[in-house]
């Protein structure tokens, strides 16, 4: 035996022992009587000859090929899966929010001063929660989304502020409700400076990271007041299936008209984006939402969950 191949042998028998013995590189190289550094260079020769050959069947692989088939079909520029087989609500929305927070600290560990465009949502926040703090003052995040329900309180999710707090950086609000009284009361706060000068600030933001709502009876914009069950249900009669910041959604991703759109104060959408746009949002509940904003390429980059994703691609 050659002397090359006796280095391949040893190789292959190191990967043997780390990849399917689940031995140490310390017991392989006590095995072998190498020390731990011969083993580790072992170990990854064997990888670099190609005598290691990995093949994925847990679900993560099923995973793998959605994202893939979901940015070919929308054209994303960044999709994660998360597997959901056998997982409860409260432990499929913990997947997605710390899936979630991992691409969010792609964005936020960059040197270069950021502006972090922050919608809303349950999940979303629950995102942001993820995340380790960070000294990052030259970032800012600003809101998307006016806070202020009809009675005057304010959302309990006010996720740009959590944003801030953990980056330590500036935090712009949107001084406003989120549905105004009257179209004229809508142009009466859009018009104010600060309004102007923190939309124009969201119009700018690097990477924006968002909520898909669903529009029901049992929906946060319904329930944290800011509609009234009336008006839900005229917006399902209308064909309504979701909500991204306030801008109502039917099934083919247009928007619908609604009386509603002309009290709206947050900042505007806009299809195929050209700066990242990555929505949060998984569950059975919002399939339809989903894929609504995918049709209507509001977003450029999804955090969702394997049988969502799923559902999405029938």
């Amino acid at each position: 035996m050659s002397k090359n191949d006796k280095k391949l042998d040893q190789a292959a028998r190191a990967a043997w022992m780390y990849y399917v013995g689940g031995q140490t590189q310390h017991e392989i190289a006590e095995a072998l009587g190498v020390s731990r550094q011969v083993a580790q260079r072992l170990v990854a020769s064997a990888i670099e000859s190609g005598l290691v050959s990995v093949h994925i069947s847990h679900s993560v692989g099923h995973c793998m090929a959605l994202e893939a088939k979901l940015r070919e079909t929308y054209g994303l520029s960044l999709c994660q899966v998360v597997p959901a087989q056998g997982m409860s609500k409260t432990g499929l929305l913990h997947a997605i929010a710390v899936a979630g927070a991992e691409v969010m600290a792609q964005f936020i560990r960059r040197e270069p001063p950021t502006i972090i465009g922050v919608g809303s949502g349950r999940t979303l926040k629950a995102a942001i929660d993820e995340l380790d703090d960070v000294n990052c003052p030259q970032h800012s995040s600003v809101s998307l989304i006016g806070a202020i329900a009809a009675d005057g309180s304010c959302t309990r999710y006010d996720v740009p502020l959590l944003m801030a707090e953990k980056t330590q950086g500036r935090y712009f609000i949107l001084p406003a409700p989120l549905f105004a009284d009257s179209e004229q009361d809508r142009e009466s706060w859009c018009n104010h400076r600060i309004y102007r000068t923190v939309s124009e600030k969201a119009s700018q933001a690097d990477v924006t990271f968002t909520g898909i709502g669903t529009i029901a009876a049992d929906c946060p914009l319904h329930q944290d007041g800011f509609l009234t069950l009336e008006q839900i249900e005229k917006l399902t009669a209308s064909g309504a299936v979701g909500e991204m910041v306030g801008h109502f959604m039917g099934a083919d991703g247009q928007r619908i008209d609604s009386e509603l759109n002309a009290r709206l104060t947050s900042v505007s959408l806009v299809s195929k984006p050209d700066k990242p746009v990555i929505a949060l949002a998984g569950g059975e509940e919002k399939h339809r939402a989903i894929r609504a904003a995918l049709k209507g390429g509001w977003i450029s980059g999804l955090v969702t969950d394997e049988l969502s994703a799923m559902a999405i691609l029938e």
